[in-house]
């Protein structure tokens, strides 16, 4: 039976930056999002070394293992593996209109930018892409060489969203969460969804004002 619940595709791959995947995924579980979860080799390797979090290579494994973290239904969080091309997210038939890369390593925006499709995250991403859906892609890498640049070049011409995790200070962050906090919320505000997280420019101003 098909859930009628919202649904996303999530993508984590090995770029530094995994606080900002993690934080995301319990934002969209925390709405009711329903999340279809793929995560590369180096991610896991990535989520090991910055949040200490030792998820199984297994997709099963790996999904039982958040769901439990997260208190969410099999329905509501699938995790596939890099080769499962008879998933959801492999056809534009079924696949979600909206897709995150976050962290997107820039090997993966390079891939997506050529059409490669060599692994899931690929393919998704050129799904959504071909079938006119929103993708948001968040690189976290520096400098940028002309190569990563002409590649988010070519992919915002076609529609993509290039969201580099590069957070805003002005909000005064007491802590790395809030730092992390910033990147989240404004990919929530480009995927539709509430967000609470950081105030809105203007407001906090506004409200000392008075």
């Amino acid at each position: 039976m098909q859930t009628a619940q919202p649904a996303i595709t999530l993508a984590l791959t090995g770029a530094s930056g995994a606080p900002y995947g993690m934080r995301l995924l319990e934002c969209l579980l925390a709405q009711q999002q329903q999340v279809h979860l793929l995560l590369s080799s180096a991610a896991r390797v990535v989520l090991a070394t910055e949040l200490n979090w030792q998820l199984p290579a297994n997709p099963q494994a790996c999904a039982e293992r958040l769901r439990e973290h997260y208190n969410v239904s099999a329905e509501q969080l699938l995790v596939y593996g890099k080769e499962e091309w008879f998933s959801p997210v492999a056809s534009g038939s079924a696949a979600p209109r909206k897709m995150v890369v976050c962290p997107c390593s820039t090997g993966t925006l390079s891939a997506i930018a050529q059409g490669a499709s060599d692994n899931l995250i690929e393919r998704a991403a050129d799904v959504v892409i071909k079938e006119r859906g929103e993708l948001i892609l968040v690189p976290r890498e520096m400098p940028l060489s002309a190569i990563h640049l002409e590649n988010m070049l070519k992919l915002a011409r076609l529609g993509v969203t290039i969201m580099p995790a590069a957070p805003g200070f002005y909000q005064q962050p007491q802590s790395i969460q809030d730092i992390v906090d910033f990147v989240v919320a404004r990919i929530l505000d480009h995927l539709g969804l509430e967000q609470q997280l950081v105030p809105r420019w203007g407001y906090t101003q506004e409200t000392s004002a008075k």
